[in-house]
């Protein structure tokens, strides 16, 4: 499995509804609200053979109300 994180920035109002979308992803495990650039943080897990640019095309940013997204691809957890 490969660890992602997608940060999400909704469209005005929509933060709730965007989140709400995203837990019924299979592949995304925890979704956060947070404070900053971004409305909300998505950690997701995916086969090691999954494409992560079309998962995050197809998945994420076809959600109602996702307005943009910033990924984070990580190499290594250490807990």
């Amino acid at each position: 499995m490969q660890t992602i994180f997608i940060q999400v920035k909704a469209e005005l109002g929509r933060a709730y509804e965007v989140a709400d979308a995203a837990s019924e992803v299979e592949q995304v495990s925890e979704v956060y609200s947070t404070s900053g650039h971004y409305d909300l943080m998505m950690k997701c897990y995916l086969p090691k053979d999954e494409d992560i640019g079309h998962f995050v095309n197809e998945a994420i940013q076809t959600l109602p109300g996702v307005k943009d997204t910033f990924t984070i691809i990580t190499f290594k957890a250490f807990s």
